[in-house]
């Protein structure tokens, strides 16, 4: 049985792909601050736990998988330090993981998952990211990253995140190994026959920035609203606003952001996982539901880890 910790735990990507792929598992513990994320993920998995932090925490897991929320990763190299600063200094959420697998002793994860946006890499950051990688190098880990995009995985889905992979078993984890699958087509996860006003574009301020009705784009305004063809843009917390991960195109001039329901799909959720955490989060009558819209946005595609986790428990 393979035993799991979920750090920065969102809506339990990491434990839905176990569960897709069959693997016994049992998931240890799950932290997440978030309170409306706990309600979701307590949904989805029949649990009963409550909001914690990360912070001076400590379990002994198989598998660690954690992704600091992206803008802590953005700071952390302020708040990282000089990296013989001293322990003191490592005050960014990124830097918690590192002191929880410390805290460890002797027995610690055997792997350890990280995933974050991929400007995590850009000049300005990717230095707290090479501290981490240190870190854990000092440890026993040896770390391998790449940039993974859902449309390789089946998704139609355009999203670029950095996956970070540390083994404590001295082999380099070896990306070009994970399997992978054409994008679906878009049609595939859209619902039929959507006319509700309040997933359709009608503010001027947003159907100004239609790439097709607008094709110059306004002056000093270089984003623009895509109308989506054979597959979305990175879904992010919001729909409304520009950019975004596409718009649907129903008539000449008539178009529609994607639904709650479609970007959950996007991510690799079922209907009824969509179901289960709906029903705590009751839509507000001719309103769109923000926080089943950031839940999808803010966790990580099921495909991608399937694809990781088979390949990680074929090889150890």
């Amino acid at each position: 049985m393979i035993k799991i910790l979920e750090l920065f735990g969102g809506i339990g990507a990491p434990r839905k792909a176990l569960i897709n792929l069959g693997i016994d598992h049992k998931a240890i513990d799950y932290v997440e601050i978030d309170e409306r994320r706990v309600r979701a993920y307590n949904a989805l998995y029949d649990h009963r736990h409550k909001p914690q932090s990360v912070v001076g925490y400590n379990l002994k897991p198989d598998i660690l998988v954690h992704g600091s929320p992206c803008q802590d990763f953005s700071r952390a190299r302020m708040r990282w330090g000089a990296r013989d600063g001293g322990e003191g200094e490592k005050s960014s959420l990124l830097g918690e993981t590192v002191k929880i697998v410390r805290n460890m002793g002797v027995w610690r994860p055997r792997i350890i998952v990280w995933e974050n946006v991929k400007g995590v890499l850009d000049r300005d950051m990717v230095g707290a990211f090479y501290d981490y990688i240190e870190d854990l190098n000092e440890m026993g880990y040896r770390t391998s990253f790449d940039v993974l995009n859902a449309m390789d995985f089946g998704i139609p889905q355009r999203r670029e995140r950095v996956f970070a992979i540390s083994t404590l078993d001295g082999n380099s984890f070896d990306f070009n190994a994970l399997e992978r699958k054409p994008a679906a087509h878009i049609d595939e996860f859209l619902e039929r026959d959507v006319n509700d006003e309040k997933y359709m574009i009608t503010v001027p301020s947003m159907t100004s920035k239609i790439a097709e009705i607008n094709p110059d784009g306004i002056a000093g305004y270089s984003r623009t609203l895509d109308v989506i063809d054979t597959h979305c843009w990175t879904i992010t917390e919001r729909q409304d606003r520009c950019p975004n991960a596409g718009i649907i195109k129903l008539a000449p001039k008539r178009y529609r952001y994607l639904t709650e329901r479609e970007v959950w799909r996007l991510m690799g959720f079922s209907d009824e996982d969509f179901d289960s955490v709906a029903r705590k989060f009751p839509t507000r009558e001719g309103k769109r539901n923000a926080t089943l819209y950031a839940m999808a946005g803010n966790s990580i595609v099921v495909n991608v880890l399937e694809a990781i986790f088979k390949e990680l428990l074929r090889t150890k």
